[in-house]
């Protein structure tokens, strides 16, 4: 991991917004979710989550042409990429990729 990675980090662990159980809820249960009309695909996400829920890629072609105009250039400005939860079900809720996300793209739902 790199040093701005680790940075990133430590700063999401220390924030004080930051939702969910401190990692000791059961994988799951906490539903995570990110807002692609919000996501630029930078990865903060994938860099602070311990259990490897999000990856970046290309959005899907049919996402895309059903959102707004101004989303659809903001997105293809940043590479038409966004986060994708592959692995939703491993999340624990410890909040760190809510609070990491720039965009604030990314949220959790209580059971």
């Amino acid at each position: 991991m790199r040093e701005s990675d680790v940075e990133k980090v430590r700063r999401a662990s220390a924030h004080p917004d930051r939702p969910g159980e401190v990692c000791r809820a059961d994988a799951g249960v906490w539903k995570v979710a990110v807002d692609v009309h919000r996501c630029e695909g930078k990865g903060d996400c994938v860099v602070v989550c311990p259990y490897q829920v999000f990856e970046v890629g290309p959005i899907d072609e049919g996402v895309y042409a059903s959102l707004p105009m101004l989303t659809r250039l903001k997105l293809w400005v940043h590479g038409k990429k966004t986060a994708h939860l592959p692995r939703a079900d491993a999340c624990k809720a410890c909040g760190l990729c809510v609070v990491a996300c720039p965009e604030g793209a990314v949220s959790l739902s209580a059971p």
